[in-house]
Order: C-alpha cells, then structure tokens, then sequence
C-alpha cells in the first residue's frame, strides 16, 4: 500500500542526468513523499521561489550553473533560505565539501547513491527542519509573551502610579485581613507608611477593640453580595479618630472562593463636622423663631405681675417687712424672668441688652448665692471679691451670663469634687502689657478669674474651645455654644479672655473688661418727682390684665387714662378726645390692626400725635424715622421706667412749646 504522498513532505531534486532524476523520483515517491524534479540551477530556484519544498536535493555537477551557485542563489533569497539542502556529488575532495557546507548546504550525498542512506538523511534533515521551525515558532510566541508581559507590567505600574495619586486611600488585604496593598492615599490619611501597614491586621491597624465587632455583619453582606459600602469610624496612626466613606469589593479565587478585600476609604471627617454644624444652626434657628414668639407671650405675661408687685408695694407700704419681701420678691423674680427672656432673644436673634453702667459686685453676691445652694457639697467654694471694684458699660444679664456659665463649665471638669475659685480685683493695663496681648487696650480694667481644680484640657482642646458647637460633653450634656457665647459677650464689652489649663490639675479663666474709673451713681428712686400734672394717655394694648395694671399705675401718680384693647378701638378713642390726649402708649404687636398700622393711621388723624411704642419684643424697624414714635419701651416695664418714659417725652415737649415761644417773642419783640 502507497503512502499519502503528503504525510512526509515535498521533496525537490536538480540533476541534470534523467536517469539519476527517474531513480530518485521513483524511489522517493515509494517512499511516501512528494517529489519535484528539475534539471538545471535557474529552473530549480524559478521552482523554489513559487512553491518551497520542504528539502532539495543539488547535484554539483551541472551545465552553465553549477550546485554551488544554485546554492548560493537559493541561500541569498529571502523566500528560499532555509530549505535545507543536501549535495549529491561523485567527488570526494574535502575542499569541495567544506565550500557546499560554507554555501549553507546541510549534508552530503556521495554517488553512486545507495537508497537507505538518502533516505535515512532526508528524513533526519526534515526533522531538523521541523524542529528549527517549532523552535523557531515557539520563540515568537515566547516573545509575543514576553512583550505582552512587558505591557501588563506597565499597564500595571502606570496603575499603580495612578493608584498613589489618588486622594483616598486604597488597601488590599486578605480574607484574614491581612495588608497587602497600602498606597500613598492611606499613608496621608492614617499616619503609616506602606512598610508599616503591609503585612499588619486592618482590624488591629484601623479600629478601636470596642469597634471591632462592628464591622461582622458587613462581612456578612459582602459575602452574599460581593460589595458593600458605607461610613465607618476608624482612627489615625496618632489615636485621632476619623469618619469615611468606606467602599468594599470581595475578590475571589479561580474557584470562587473568596480570596482579598478592596478597600476605598475617603476622609469625611469634615463634612461630617460641617454637616452636624448645619444641621445644630437650623435647629437653632428653629429655637430662635419659636423664642420670638414665646417671649413675646411671656413678656406680656410678666409685665402686670412686675407692675402689681410694684403697685401693692406702693398700697401696703405699712404692712410688715415679711410681707413687702414677699413683694420685693415677686418684682425681682418678675425681673429675673425678663431678663432671661432678653438673654434668650440676645443668644438666638442677636437682640442686644441695654448698655449701661453696671456695678459688677452685686453680680457676685447672686453667683455665689447660686453655687452655694445648687452646686454639690464636694465642690468648694473660695471668693476674693475686692469691694472697691470699678464699674463696666454694658448689659448686666449679659456679663451675668457670662461668669454663670464660666463657674457651671468649672463644677462639670470636677465631677469628684475640688475647689472653685472666684476673684475679681482693679488692674492698669500698661502699654507693655498691651504689646503682648493684641486685644488689651492701654487703661483700667476689671479682671475676674474663675478657676477649677478639675481635670483639666490638652493642648489640642484648650486651642479649640471657643469654636463654634466644639465640646467635649456626651451627647445631650453640652450644645458647644456656652463658651462661643461668652467670647462673643466678652468681646461686646470691649474685653478679651485668656486661659490657661494643665491635665489632672485644673483650669483657670481671666476675663479682662474695660472699666470705668468711677463709682457708680444709682438713679434716684423718688417717683414721687415723676409724677404727671393731670396728663390724658391713651394705653393700647390687647392684653386685659396689662391695661388694668398700667392704667392704676398712671392713675396713681397722677395722669387720666384711656385704655384701648386693640387698635380699631384706639382710632376710634383717639378721634373722640384728641385734643384732650397728650400722649398714646401704643401696644406694636396686636391682632386685628397692628401698632404699626395704627400708628400710622393716627398720624393720618393728627400728624403732631405722640406716640411711645411698647413690644414684647425688640423695637421694630418699620417704626424706624417715624417721627410720631417719641420712645420705645420693652415689656416687661417697671413703673418707674414708664413713668421715666413718659416724663421724658411729655418734658422735651414741653420745652420745645417753650422755647418756640420765647423764640417768637424775641422776634417780635425784635420788630418793635
């Protein structure tokens, strides 16, 4: 049976001798390869070029082109170098061998032919060929493989260069939460170097121990869904702690089980501060528009129970003292909660209190009061209160407000008790002194110190306490605007604080207020000078209660009143009797027709109307450059500021009359 003439391959023979040519034909065709023949160099290279065998058979011997140049025409070709190529040759001179082998031929062939050694040598040259072509094959691919390679490593470095620029923080541990990729991104955010963080536990690394079984069910979560994301709370390589938002990606192995964790953290510390901030200034502005309205209630509120208190007074002036000290006390709580209305609208709407000159002394006998009855026993209290105090130009609620929450901050840093020091004493400040400390200004001040024996403030608080909503408290024990406020109120007066505080020793506030080098001259208490000569005043008011009390107050020292309960019923009063009405004391905050509208619609009725605007609330800007508005009082009022009030607007008017007409008289007496 004949072999597929395919199977070993193609095989062209050039001999110039048709019978060497029909020997080798046939036998090589028994032998199962495929056999082209040519009979001269130019027709086996012409055959060579248009379809390579697999191996050429060159006998040297020829006509015109000898075997060696054929071979040395089939090498230099570019299409038929690397057939390989056996000389058949009758000579047996080593000079002619060494030059085939030179031209690039393989072997040798020596005739006469013997029929097992050309076939033994064909078939191992093939196989040599074979073998350079797989090797040669094998190479590229290597080397396709290796470029490939390259290209994936420098895809890879390119990515991790991209990786190193990013911004957040990038890791790469194991299914045991072992680090095995840490970029520069986390080297900023957490503290460590790569080199400190590869090969460490994250857990350990990142998370407080009472954090820790936390982080089980996101486990949990990325095992079912391969990802997870959210905020976590970890700490930095100094022990500060720190909010990101966390993205996880479960990688797994050939065989789907999990293998690492990528982890991308971003900082969110801040917004999450700014956030928390936002969120506090909108409640409080909340607590602001809900404060308006309830102090405008209770101001109306307390303004006949201060004037009753004021009235019954005046009626049982000889009732025994146990009883005018339960009317003292009534009034001065009465004005205690005024106060603290005003401090409350001061804090949320920034409504200042009124400036005046404020001897401080006073203000430490009601603090001390205060401490010694609420304070715990285990806290102690010293005071060095120097009696000669100067005085201060400011709001006194305001300044009182400050030292309560100074002395309230020094009881909770000592929840084991100590000792709470408070002093107050006269200084100069010169101008040294005030080259050191930017906010002091050359001149008096009073300097009051509150100090604790508590546990004290590092450094990184201490530097930190006046922000904004900044506290170190629990949640629900401190809002962080108690010591905001009180630079704010400090810095009101023109003054400046400084403190100073060591860990497990204490801490001690001075707070320096700009004084006035006088002693202060209480206004005379006599309201018997105040009192009217039969004046008419209209009272409008929608509270029952506050025209009754302020109508028997007038009326007791000596004025006629009208009382109106709204301001339709004031228009109408005021058309009947006014030429009698000397003044109107105008109520601005009414249902129905406001003050403001009221007013207005007076001055329509009489532009020469004088009107004394009340609120439970601040002045009102509309009412701003009306000329018609003399004086604003806020609710609640003592008697004596509304009897001051209105002698000081009835007095100036009066002596403008005065003066116009001693003016016009002069005139005319110019003209004579």
């Amino acid at each position: 049976m004949k072999t597929d003439l395919n199977q070993k391959g193609v095989i062209l023979i050039v001999d110039d001798t048709p019978t060497n040519l029909e020997m080798l034909f046939d036998f090589l065709g028994d032998s199962g390869f495929t056999v082209l023949v040519a009979e001269d160099g130019e027709s086996a290279i012409a055959r060579a070029e248009y379809a390579p065998p697999d191996l050429i058979l060159l006998d040297i011997l020829m006509p015109e082109m000898d075997g060696f140049e054929t071979c040395r025409c089939l090498k230099g070709n570019e299409l038929t170098k690397d057939i390989p190529v056996i000389f058949m040759t009758a000579l047996s001179d080593t000079v002619d061998k060494v030059k085939g082998l030179n031209l690039g031929a393989v072997d040798y062939i020596t005739k006469p032919l013997q029929h097992e050694e050309v076939l033994v040598r064909i078939e191992l040259h093939l196989k040599l060929r074979n073998l350079t072509k797989e090797l040669k094959e094998q190479n590229l691919h290597l080397e396709a493989e290796i470029a490939e390679r390259k290209q994936a490593e420098q895809k890879i470095r390119e990515q991790a260069a991209l990786l190193d620029i990013a911004t957040d923080a990038i890791l790469l541990r194991d299914w045991d939460n072992i680090i095995h990729y840490w970029n520069q991104g986390a080297e900023h955010l957490y503290g460590w170097q790569a080199q400190e963080a590869i090969g460490q536990n994250a857990n350990q690394l990142l998370y407080k121990p009472e954090t820790v079984s936390q982080l089980q069910n996101i486990y949990k979560s990325l095992a079912k869904s391969g990802s997870w994301q959210g905020e976590l709370h970890q700490i930095t390589k100094e022990g500060k702690a720190i909010i990101v938002a966390s993205r996880w990606t479960l990688m797994r192995d050939k065989d789907g089980q999990p293998k690492s964790i990528l982890t991308v953290n971003t900082d969110i510390t801040e917004k999450k501060l700014l956030e928390s901030q936002f969120l506090r200034a909108q409640r409080l502005e909340s607590v602001g528009t809900l404060a308006s309205g309830i102090a405008h209630d209770l101001n109306n509120i307390l303004t006949p129970i201060l004037t009753a208190s004021q009235l019954l007074q005046l009626k049982y002036s000889n009732v025994d003292e146990r009883n005018q000290q339960l009317f003292k006390t009534i009034e001065s709580n009465a004005k205690r909660g005024a106060a603290l209305v005003k401090q409350v609208l001061h804090f949320t709407r920034g409504v200042e209190g009124k400036r005046t000159i404020v001897q401080v002394n006073h203000l430490f006998s009601e603090i001390q009061q205060i401490v010694e009855e609420t304070f715990p026993k285990s806290i102690e209290l010293a005071t060095n209160i120097k009696p000669d105090l100067w005085a201060v130009i400011g709001d006194a609620t305001n300044l009182h407000q400050v030292i309560m929450n100074l002395v309230v901050n020094a009881r909770d840093a000592m929840p084991n008790g100590g000792t709470l020091s408070i002093s107050a004493e006269n200084i100069f400040i010169d101008q040294q002194y005030a080259r050191m400390n930017l906010d002091a200004c050359v001149g008096p001040y009073i300097a009051i110190t509150i100090a604790d024996t508590g546990m004290g403030m590092p450094t990184e608080i201490l530097d930190r306490i006046f922000e904004p909503f900044f506290t170190t408290k629990e949640i629900g024990k401190g809002t962080g605007l108690g010591l905001s406020t009180v630079r704010g109120i400090i810095k009101g007066f023109g003054g400046f604080v400084n403190v100073s505080s060591q860990v497990g020793k204490g801490t001690e506030f001075k707070v320096f207020l700009p004084a006035v080098e006088a002693a202060v001259t209480p206004l005379s208490e006599d309201l018997e000078l105040l009192k009217g000569n039969g004046e008419l005043v209209l009272v409008v008011d929608d509270e029952a209660k506050i025209l009754e009390t302020t109508k028997i107050s007038l009326e007791t020292y000596n004025y006629r009143v009208l009382t109106a309960k709204d301001g339709i019923e004031a228009i109408a009063l005021y058309a009947q009797y006014q030429d009698d009405i000397s003044i109107v004391l105008m109520d601005m905050m009414m249902p129905s027709m406001d003050g403001v509208t009221t007013t207005r619609t007076l001055q329509k009725i009489n532009s020469l109307v004088k009107i004394i605007a009340v609120s439970g609330l601040a002045a009102n800007d509309k009412l701003t450059g009306n000329a018609a508005v003399k004086a604003f009082i806020a609710k609640p009022y003592t008697t004596k500021e509304l009897l001051q009030t209105l002698h000081s607007v009835l007095y100036q008017e009066s002596m403008s009359v005065e003066s116009e007409k001693q003016w016009k008289h002069g005139v005319r007496g110019m003209r004579v």
